[in-house]
C-alpha cells in the first residue's frame, strides 16, 4: 500500500515556484529520505503533505484519501516532528506531551498510559514531572519526539531532528525511528547529515529547484551516477618519477603527496588501482599500504545538485 501519492504537485510563492509538478510515492513501512539543498522545496512539499499549507495545482493522497478531501480525518494518522523545537517552557515534560496527545483527541481514559509509553520510549519518563525549560537540547528534541507520537501515528514526518544536538542524544534519536519502524511507523525524514539518511532510510528522493531529481535506495543512487574515487597509498619512498608516472596513467586526476602518503584522484574505474599499483612499482617504489574511499551519498548529492547540502 502506498501511504503518500503525490501527483503534478505544484505549489508558487508569488514569482517563486517553490515545487515543479512534483510526483512521489512513498511504501508503508519504510523509512523514506528526503534530501536536498536550502530552498529545494522539501519544507513546502512536507508543509502541504500536512496541510499547513494549500498546493496550487497537482493532487495529494495519504492512506489512500484525497488530502484536499478528507484532511482532518488524515491529520489525526500524521504524527509531525519539526525542525524548530515546538514545546511549551513552562509545561513540564508530561504536559507537553499531554497537551498534543489531545489535541489528535486521544481518548481521555488512555492519555496518562499514552503519554507515559512515549516519555519512556524517549527516555524522558524519569523527567516527566521537570519543567522543559530545565532540558538540554538532546532532551527538547526527544521530547518533541514524544509529543508527536503519542497517538500512535501511522505516518510521522521528522524535519531535521536532530539538528544542534549532543552525539549521545542523535544516536538515541535515531535508534528511536528504527523502533517506530519496526513498530509499524512510516517515517518521511529529513536531515543535513548525510551519514544519517545513509544509516536508517531504505529509499531516497533528493530535489532540488522545486523537483526530485533522483530517486532509489542508497546503492541504486550510487550506482546510477559515475564520479570520482580517490586511492590512498602509503611508499617505502616518494620521488617526482613516481609521482609524474602516476599523473600520467590513464584515468588519474591528480597526485599528491603529504607526509609520505600519496592522494590519487582518479575516475570510477576498478582496473585503475592495479595500474597505480604497477607505476609505483615501475618507478622502483614499494605499496606499504592502499585503501580506496568508497563512493558514498554525498558524492552522488554533490554529482547531482552541485551543492552542498547545507548551502
Amino acid at each position: 500500500m502506498m501511504v503518500l501519492q503525490c501527483q503534478d504537485v505544484v505549489k508558487r510563492y508569488k514569482e517563486s515556484l517553490a515545487l515543479d509538478n512534483v510526483s512521489l510515492n512513498i511504501k508503508e513501512g519504510s523509512i523514506f529520505g528526503l534530501l536536498g539543498p536550502n530552498g529545494a522545496g522539501k519544507t513546502s512539499l512536507i508543509n502541504c503533505i500536512v496541510g499547513l499549507i494549500q498546493k496550487d495545482k497537482g493532487s495529494i493522497y495519504v492512506f489512500g484519501s484525497d488530502l484536499s478531501k478528507n484532511g482532518n480525518d488524515i491529520k489525526k494518522k500524521i504524527g509531525i516532528v519539526p525542525q524548530e523545537i515546538a514545546v511549551y517552557r513552562d509545561l513540564t515534560a508530561y504536559e507537553n506531551v499531554a497537551f498534543f496527545a489531545k489535541l489528535y483527541e486521544v481518548d481521555k481514559r488512555e492519555i496518562k498510559a499514552r503519554v507515559e509509553e512515549a516519555l519512556e520510549f524517549v527516555g524522558l519518563l524519569d523527567k516527566k514531572d521537570q519543567f522543559s525549560k530545565t532540558f538540554s537540547g538532546g532532551m527538547k528534541r526527544r521530547l518533541n519526539i514524544a509529543c508527536a507520537i503519542a497517538h500512535s501515528p501511522r505516518l510521522i514526518i521528522m524535519d531535521e531532528p536532530t539538528v544542534g544536538i549532543d552525539p549521545q542524544s542523535r544516536e538515541l534519536i535515531l535508534q528511536s525511528v528504527k523502533t517506530l519502524n519496526k513498530r509499524g511507523s512510516t517515517v518521511i525524514y529529513t536531515s543535513h547529515y548525510m551519514e544519517e539518511v545513509e544509516k536508517i532510510c531504505d529509499d531516497i528522493a533528493i530535489m532540488d529547484h522545486g523537483r526530485v531529481i533522483a530517486r532509489g535506495s542508497k546503492e541504486e543512487l550510487i550506482a546510477s551516477i559515475e564520479f570520482q574515487q580517490v586511492v590512498e597509498i602509503k611508499v617505502d619512498k616518494v620521488t617526482e618519477e613516481l609521482l609524474t608516472n602516476l599523473r600520467d596513467v590513464q584515468g588519474v586526476l591528480e597526485a599528491n603527496e603529504d607526509k609520505g602518503k600519496i592522494t590519487v584522484t582518479c575516475s570510477k574505474n576498478n582496473d585503475l588501482v592495479s595500474k597505480i599499483i604497477e607505476a609505483v612499482t615501475n618507478s622502483g617504489g614499494k605499496v606499504t599500504a592502499l585503501s580506496v574511499e568508497k563512493p558514498n551519498l554525498e558524492g552522488v548529492f554533490l554529482t547531482l545538485t552541485g551543492r552542498s547540502l547545507r548551502d
